[in-house]
């Protein structure tokens, strides 16, 4: 059975400070997931534990306190509205969420390419192959990291975030061989695959490199879920859409989905 877009695992809210927009609201999500027929969303606002020393000022300004200022969720007799975070991995690799409060989480997602943060993810100096080097070893490092995988997601593997408009030149950069052996680690571990790009209007070559990961992450055995990233009202209007193109390029069935969704 075709893989159902059925859900948005990766939504901020106005609590997140590159979102601060008022019509982004737990009440206006809800509707979206209502109006889309969707089963389960995750609000996934920007958090940095307090309790986990290294946070960068705009993630010090973004603690656990004030992701829960969005609480209590509204639910429906339709959606289930689970409540999570994105937390971040520091340039030393340290991961912003401790235990106590990953046990109070729904949901857990885990960029490893925010690679935009300069002086806090990365040095800021790094090229091309230095990117790839990074896109590698934090993905390791995720892995070793003591996490409940089981409600954990790694998030948008192929953004522009890895270094602008030439984020393309860093995955070119990535041997096969190494997706391979990451995404076998990735399914061994039970952690999810976000997807969560822009899969229409692709060129050829843009399209070869973004999908390449996710369809060796397939043949790997890992689990999938669709994140719209939306910070805005604007985004989540085009993200049903978005979610059934990605579906179709990658051929998924209903048996890829994380089990945090069946």
């Amino acid at each position: 059975m075709r893989f159902t877009a059925d859900h948005d695992l990766h939504i901020h809210s106005h609590l997140s400070l590159c979102s601060g927009d008022p019509a982004q609201n737990p009440a206006a999500i809800l509707a979206y997931g209502e109006e889309n027929g969707f089963k389960t969303l995750c609000l996934t606002d920007h958090m940095w534990d307090p309790a986990v020393p290294g946070a960068s000022g705009w993630y010090a300004a973004q603690p656990y306190e004030r992701t829960r200022e969005a609480l209590p969720l509204p639910q429906s007799d339709r959606v289930k509205f689970l409540f999570g975070c994105e937390t971040d991995m520091d340039k030393h690799c340290v991961i912003g969420v401790s235990k106590t409060v990953a046990e109070e989480l729904d949901f857990i997602i885990v960029p490893t390419t925010h690679l935009h943060m300069d002086g806090f993810t990365l040095e800021g100096s790094e090229g091309a192959e230095e990117r790839a080097a990074l896109w590698i070893s934090r993905f390791d490092a995720l892995l070793d990291a003591d996490l409940p995988f089981e409600k954990v997601g790694v998030a948008h593997l192929t953004c522009s975030l890895i270094w602008r408009n030439r984020y393309l030149e860093v995955l070119e950069r990535i041997p096969e061989a190494e997706y391979h052996r990451l995404f076998e680690r990735a399914a061994k571990c039970g952690i999810g695959i976000e997807l969560n790009f822009p899969a229409q209007n692709m060129d050829a070559e843009t399209a070869r490199l973004t999908l390449l990961p996710y369809r060796i992450a397939k043949e790997e055995g890992c689990r999938f879920y669709l994140g719209s990233d939306a910070h805005h009202p604007s985004s989540l209007a085009s993200a049903k859409a978005n979610f059934e193109a990605i579906i179709d390029l990658l051929g998924l069935t209903e048996d890829d989905k994380i089990p945090l969704l069946w």
